[in-house]
């Protein structure tokens, strides 16, 4: 809010009206009187500052400095502001302000203020949340779509590795079928039909003892037992990685990639909560 006026006056003053605090200066280019009305718990140092060049626009500076000489972030709210004396320079000149006097309220009075000013903080949160819920939303689908197109290529390109791989460890489990069949077959028929079993139990019992080995062996490397699923998933990711490399396929970065497309349907997920969108739990659930 903004009044402006001819008369030439060179000081900035600041006085209440109504409840709200009104800076009165002049503008250099246009010599002209304006008064400008800020909401002190909404309106920043900065908004003051544009709105002050938007109305002249030959002031090519606008500034506001503590007392001491320290610079007020544009951040700053203008109710902190008018808390102390400052000074504001427009191009090359600067005026002293000195903040306006106020009647010391009671404390039932100040209660009351306090009330007012939290429940003005409510309503402009309320006011703009729904906006940024919107714009986090936007953003969030836009990440959830890229990261989707990044990972197409290399979702195919993983699907047609994985099935290379589970095919080669599928022959591999066949191949270890028909040995151990084999074996088996070799050793009835040595022992049936070429030699005794006196002479062929020693021989089962040292196989026994090498397939013991053997799998202690396995132990030692790996530091796991020796049970199929998990030897036949040790055995297909190695088929994998060795066909991921001669594929150029970058298992870290397809990782990584799911790793936020997960991250990011999560946010969604939480932005979406009922308690977020102001909706009945019974509503949402019936929804999904």
């Amino acid at each position: 809010w903004l009044f402006c006026s001819l008369f030439f006056f060179p000081e900035v003053t600041v006085s209440y009206r109504y409840g709200l605090p009104v800076i009165t200066l002049t503008l250099p280019t246009r010599g002209e009187r304006c008064q400008f009305t800020v909401k002190p718990m909404v309106v920043t140092v900065g908004a003051f500052l544009r709105d002050v060049q938007r109305e002249d626009k030959g002031i090519e500076k606008a500034e506001i400095f503590a007392t001491d000489g320290s610079k007020v972030s544009d951040a700053a709210l203008m109710e902190i502001l008018l808390m102390n004396d400052f000074k504001l320079v427009i191009n090359n000149t600067t005026y002293s302000v000195s903040a306006p006097k106020k009647d010391k309220l009671s404390s039932e009075h100040a209660t009351e203020m306090e009330d007012i000013k939290s429940l003005v903080h409510r309503l402009f949160v309320a006011v703009h949340v729904e906006d940024h819920q919107i714009r986090k939303e936007r953003e969030l689908l836009q990440k959830l779509e890229y990261l989707k197109e990044q990972l197409l290529p290399l979702e195919q390109m993983k699907a047609r590795i994985a099935d290379s791989a589970d095919a080669k460890t599928s022959r591999l489990l066949w191949v270890g079928l028909a040995l151990m069949s084999t074996q088996g077959g070799a050793l009835a028929w040595l022992t049936w039909w070429v030699y005794s079993w006196d002479i062929m139990e020693p021989v089962t019992y040292f196989i026994t003892y090498g397939s013991a080995m053997a799998f202690y062996a396995y132990f030692v490397l790996t530091k796991q037992d020796y049970i199929y699923p998990d030897a036949k998933d040790r055995q297909f990711l190695h088929y994998f990685y060795r066909k991921s490399k001669s594929h150029h396929f970058n298992v870290q970065q397809y990782n990584k990639l799911k790793e936020d497309l997960a991250e990011a349907e999560e946010s969604l997920q939480r932005l979406r909560q009922p308690l977020q969108l102001r909706l009945p739990i019974q509503q949402i659930n019936d929804k999904d």
